[in-house]
């Protein structure tokens, strides 16, 4: 079968090659725009850095073509990621336009069903992230958050403290 073919030695010289170039260049790339450009902040962040893979893969395993064109693209993906964080980070109006509002799914121990529907989070995946945190109990829980990112903050704890309003300002609380 063609798809169990050995390498050859010229192939393989080429992918390290390949590699070792794309390695500098992303730290390059990380330095010159900033840790972000490769962070899961936001949904965008994501989609981005999951761009930038995919760019970088091809970049390595068809090492046959040119570099430049795996080199331009992450230029720009990087410029542009750089351009949209600092636009987001000067401006609350472009952050709510742009961006996904954190979604609150569960206080003080209540949960949200509407808000679970919303967010297409089951709640046997709730049930798994609170046993993830260690919650023994659902009066332990102060809040859960489904963040922008998709991942699912747990706020917990057994002493009566409340959480600080800041930490919870931009999550929306009802659907």
């Amino acid at each position: 079968m063609e798809i169990f073919e050995p390498l050859t030695l010229q192939t393989v010289l080429q992918m390290c090659i390949a590699a070792i170039c794309i390695y500098l260049y992303i730290m390059l790339i990380t330095r010159v725009t900033g840790k972000r450009t490769f962070a899961k902040m936001t949904s965008f962040d994501f989609a981005v850095t999951i761009a930038m893979g995919s760019i970088l893969a091809d970049a390595v395993n068809k090492p046959v073509s040119s570099l430049m064109p795996a080199i331009v693209s992450l230029a720009l993906l990087a410029g542009l990621q750089a351009l949209f964080a600092k636009i987001l980070s000067s401006s609350d109006k472009a952050q709510k336009i742009i961006t996904n509002t954190p979604i609150l799914l569960m206080k003080d121990g209540k949960i949200f069903k509407e808000n679970l529907n919303k967010a297409l989070v089951s709640q046997a995946d709730l049930m798994g992230k609170l046993r993830e945190a260690n919650v023994l109990q659902l009066s332990q829980v102060k809040a859960v958050v489904f963040e922008t990112t998709g991942d699912i903050s747990v706020l917990h704890t057994d002493s009566p403290v409340e959480i600080d309003d800041i930490i919870m300002t931009d999550v929306a609380a009802t659907i």
